[in-house]
């Protein structure tokens, strides 16, 4: 995959809040993230300081892209950008990135910092080139603290996404139709090829039509031209 250019400076968005300002920011350097505190209630995939180390690793990959919300010096929301695990199919595309996680911590979810974070990190042009793909596991959801089952957590989610031009996309990947909650989602950037697009269709769908269940056939079909 061609290496993301990074802009000659992070872009900042300010959002005020009742609980004060919030800034937005990135693509956030792992230097810069080291230097942070990472709020106590971002452990949804991990403690708070094991996810830091973490994100401090994408930040310092080829094409790998932080944004991040700061209250001070604190990170309470984040999303990161990366290429697929080499394990995964979508690995074999070369101009597929990943938004692998996002997360905002508890106590500042009701202002829209997600949505915020996503618009922001859109605006970046180097995604104009990727088809930039999401793929949610319901295990994941934070289901308990949102008071919503699974079909709300999905629904909430679909909608994120879809703010800033994601959609459904249909698949037989079995790591996604292991739980029906699972999606996959896509944004294909501007300048992707048509030569990209097809891949991308291709691998949607490995195995032969006659051998999808019935409700992805047509899906399957249309992606490859059939009637």
């Amino acid at each position: 995959m061609t290496e993301i250019i990074y802009p000659p400076a992070e872009k900042t968005l300010q959002v005020q809040t009742p609980r004060g300002a919030v800034h937005l920011l990135g693509p956030v350097r792992s230097e810069r993230l080291q230097q942070l505190t990472f709020a106590e209630g971002l452990r949804n995939f991990r403690p708070a300081n094991r996810q830091k180390e973490a994100l401090v690793k994408i930040a310092a990959l080829p094409e790998g892209m932080i944004y991040a919300a700061l209250h001070g010096e604190t990170v309470i929301g984040y999303v990161t950008f990366h290429r697929p695990n080499k394990y995964s199919r979508w690995s074999k595309h070369p101009r597929v990135l990943e938004v692998g996680t996002i997360e905002v911590a508890p106590e500042w979810r009701q202002f829209k910092i997600a949505k915020k974070l996503l618009e922001l990190a859109f605006d970046n042009p180097a995604l104009d080139d990727c088809i930039v793909i999401t793929i949610e596991f319901c295990w994941h959801w934070d289901l308990e603290q949102a008071r919503m089952n699974v079909w709300q957590y999905q629904k909430m989610l679909t909608r994120l996404f879809g703010s800033v031009g994601m959609q459904k996309i249909p698949t037989d990947d079995p790591t996604i139709t292991e739980h029906p909650a699972n999606v996959l989602m896509a944004k294909f950037g501007k300048n992707v090829s048509p030569a990209d697009l097809q891949l991308f269709a291709e691998l949607q769908f490995e195995k032969k039509i006659s051998e999808l269940p019935a409700c992805c056939r047509s899906s399957a079909a249309g992606r490859q031209g059939c009637s």
